[in-house]
This record gives structure tokens, sequence and C-alpha cells, in this order.
């Protein structure tokens, strides 16, 4: 039998890198969450863009146990069937001619930019080593890919930092041009900013930098971690803006829930890592393949593109009308479902205190930076769930309004 545990046995044995909850989830289906009382969750979050078929989604459920009574892991010495088959997949679906598979996001970000690197020191030699991201991006959390995110509150507790990383204003093309030149071997940019508190890019911005990076022969980056496989309502955001990248990573709803990531580049690049030049033990692995090749065989149809469209406009009305009842946002934003609800000068910071009225009220959201609510739920979310989750956010941004969040 296991021992009973509750939420202060993690303040009690878990590094303490996060604040999570006052409440333990348990069970799950669709997007509702119960925990360990009993109480309900509607779940606007999907696990940071990750859920992006929902909890417990049957066709996931059976594509990993029935891969799980087969094989599971044998190391990068041999290759594997569903991992081949989801390469193939991505391939087809993408600009892509090859993929290198890996656990995370911030692996994929570090593969990329370490191919980027390799391409050019093997081109032109090691002069030619610059990255240019962007300020408020995020990339993850190895030391390299915290460096390339442009918010110095994730990486400056760990100075000294990996050299050569030049930051540009999001959106603002001059400001890029201005850093990107013949020593630059990379440009890395989300096309959405996530974490930085979802921001768009402007269509005008990433041809701009599609353009630069083709003058200066440097590898255009597309981190889509966040807004790829049907976030946006394209399986890709590369898609929707007609500009594609070089290189793009993926990760989060890749697997629905189940770590894996990928790095999809061109035959010409791809050539650079040779063999032993990169690697990871458990990227590729049997079980990731057979539930990644289901969850790129779900979402990527017509239907549940359009169904994202439709979905986002069930979002944006509902938050309007909150909003003109309780004028707390200044701004509305994002594309498909990856939502960002910017808190008025009035209401500024408060974001994570929404969070936690929200967790009261039986509702799961995000916040991205101290002033946006951000929501990434299910990409197939019931109508039912998001009327019900909505209600419990007007109930949760009342509350915050009349003090009692505070």
């Amino acid at each position: 039998m296991q021992p009973e545990v509750t939420r202060q046995n993690f303040d009690q044995w878990i590094v303490p890198t996060y604040s999570p909850a006052s409440f333990v989830p348990v069970r799950a289906e669709g997007s509702t969450l119960w925990d360990q009382q009993g109480n309900s969750y509607i779940d606007f979050a999907g696990g940071i863009a990750v859920n992006a078929l929902g909890h417990a989604h049957p066709d996931l459920q059976q594509a990993l146990q029935q891969q799980a009574a087969l094989l599971w892991h044998t190391g990068n010495g041999y290759t594997n069937e569903p991992i081949l088959r989801l390469a193939k997949q991505l391939i087809d679906a993408t600009f892509a001619d090859r993929v290198f598979f890996c656990n995370s996001g911030a692996e994929a970000n570090e593969a990329a930019l370490k191919l980027a690197r390799k391409a050019a020191h093997d081109a032109a030699g090691d002069q030619k080593s610059g990255i240019v991201a962007f300020k408020n991006a995020f990339h993850g959390r190895t030391l390299f890919t915290v460096s390339a995110g442009g918010q110095p509150a994730y990486s400056k507790d760990f100075a000294p930092l990996p050299g050569g990383i030049l930051h540009a204003v999001y959106n603002d093309l001059a400001s890029a041009a201005a850093l990107i030149n013949d020593q630059t071997c990379a440009v890395i940019v989300e096309p959405i900013q996530g974490e930085g508190g979802v921001v768009p890019a402007e269509p005008a911005f990433l041809r701009g930098l599609r353009e630069l990076c083709d003058k200066h022969q440097a590898v255009l980056i597309f981190d889509e971690v966040q807004s790829g496989v049907g976030r946006t309502g394209s399986l890709y955001a590369y898609m929707h803006y007609g500009v594609t990248p070089d290189v793009l990573t993926t990760a989060k709803a890749l697997g629905g829930g189940f770590p894996i990531a990928a790095m999809l580049t061109t035959e010409k690049l791809a050539g650079v890592l040779n063999i032993g030049t990169h690697g990871t033990t458990y990227g590729g692995n049997p079980l990731a393949g057979a539930v990644g090749g289901k969850v790129m065989e779900l979402i990527n149809r017509p239907e549940v593109m359009a169904g994202v469209a439709l979905r986002h406009q069930w979002f944006v009305d509902g938050l309007n009308d909150i909003n003109q009842r309780l004028h707390l946002f200044s701004e509305i934003r994002g594309l498909g479902l990856l939502i960002g609800c910017v808190l008025n000068e009035d209401y500024s910071g408060k974001a994570k205190l929404i969070n936690q009225a929200a967790a009261r009220e039986g509702l799961m959201v995000l916040i991205a930076g101290a002033s946006v609510v951000r929501f990434a739920p299910s990409l197939i979310i019931s109508e039912q769930e998001v009327k019900e989750g909505l209600a419990r956010f007007e109930t949760a941004c009342r509350a915050v309004i009349e003090g009692a969040g505070s």
C-alpha cells in the first residue's frame, strides 16, 4: 500500500525551485482534474501548453500501453520503429528533411544552437559564432538556453554565462539588424513569445529576420516549443506566417504529456552533426515515439485546426464579455489557443493573485510575467468546459478586484 502524501511533503522533500498550488491533482479526464479531496478543476493551463489533447485521451493511452508491452528503451546504439515513423510524419508535415529527437524544449534548443555554431565553424571558422536572440525570450533552463533567453532574472545567478549572445528588441527589426552581421551564426526567435507575455511576432518582423539571415549566412531558428503542434491553429506557427526557418524546435504538445522534443532541420544542416557530435540517452525512445506518433496523427487534421480557431473565438468573446463588466484587462492577445490577458495599470503585477484566486474557484490558469494571465488549454476542450471555466475565472477576478485575493 502506498503511503499517504500531501502538499506539505513537497516543502519537506523537493528542491524548492517551484511553488506549486495548494492542491494535489490525482485524476483527470478531458479538461477536468480532481484533487485528493475530490474537488474539480477546469484546466485552462494544459500543463503549460503540453496537454494538447487533454488528459487521459483513450487513443494516447492505447498507444502507450501497446508499446509498453513491446519495447521501452534501448539507447541510441539502436533505432526503433515508432521513432522512425514519427520522424517521417514530421518530415512529411513540415519543411524539414531530418529530425533529432530529445526529451525537452531546452534540449531541442540546445541542439539547435550547437548545430548553428558547428555549421558556422565548419564553413567559416571560429570567428563566426555570434548568436542574436531577443529580450524577454524564453528558450529553456540549461546554461546555454537560459543565456539565449532575454530574461536576466533567469540567468543572472549563474554567471559567468556562455558568451557571444546579443539581445535585440522583439518585433523591432531595426534593433535586430543592428546586431546581425557576418560574424552571426544564428538568430533564435519565438514566433510567439510565450513566457515573455504571449506576444505574437509581426509578420514583417519575421520576414525581415529571414532576409537578414540569408544576407549574412546565419541560421534562422524558430523556437516553437510552445507554439507548435497545432497551438496557433496551424501545425506550426511558421506556416501561419509564411516564413520558413532553417531549424525548428518542438516539444511540449508533441507528446501530449509524455516527454519528447525534436529539432527539425534541412538535409544540408543536418550533416554537420555527424556521428558523436551530439547525443542523448533517452531521446528517441520507443515509448515517446509511439505516443508522439499518435499525437501527430490526431492533431494534424484540418478539422482540429479549424477547431482551434473556433475555440479561440469562444475564449476571446468570453474574455471580452468579462472585461466589459470588470474592466480588468488592457489587451487580450495571442494566436489560436495561446492567449494572454494583459492586466491594466490598476492591476499591474497581480497576475499571480488571479492565478491563486482561480485555483480557489476550481480553475487552472497560467501567468506570463507579473501582469499577464495566460491560457493554453487542450486543443479539443469542450464548449461546456470553456463556459464553466470562464465563469469560474470571472468569479476569481471579482475576488481579486474586491481584495479577497490579496
